[in-house]
């Protein structure tokens, strides 16, 4: 499965850190919503290439997941205690969407812009697809 998010935004870098720490099955590879592959993805699932408010989720060919419903994907393939995220499906995904994109729509004035990159080790650096 890959994550795509938006590699200036603090808070997504700051999820993708969380994910890659917690993800001990490595189940996920990384892109960014403006990189190449990332387009492609998009584009692929219908999605809106310019769109960069939102996380997404892609499983290859057969289906991406976006905002909250993305979050809670992720969760669950983290496993234990992260599953628990889905709990928030019993909630309505208006709902669920409109608390995600306030957070989105604010994100670089509430934890800014990277202005830098990571330094990665070749590892790490393998999870991620340009």
């Amino acid at each position: 499965m890959t994550i795509l998010f938006d590699g200036i935004c603090n808070l997504c870098n700051g999820f993708v850190q969380f994910v890659i720490k917690h993800d001990t099955n490595n189940r996920f590879t990384f892109a960014t919503l403006q990189s190449e592959t990332g387009r492609r993805l998009l584009g692929h699932h219908g999605l809106d290439a310019t769109a960069l408010s939102t996380i997404v989720l892609v499983d290859g060919d057969r289906q991406a997941w976006t905002k909250s419903d993305a979050v809670m994907r992720i969760g669950w393939e983290l496993g234990y205690p992260w599953k628990l995220l889905r709990l928030g499906v019993v909630l309505p995904r208006a709902l669920r969407d409109a608390c995600y994109s306030f957070v989105a729509n604010n994100r670089y004035r509430l934890l800014g812009q990277a202005t830098e990159c990571w330094l990665m080790t070749p590892e790490l650096a393998r999870k991620f697809i340009k």
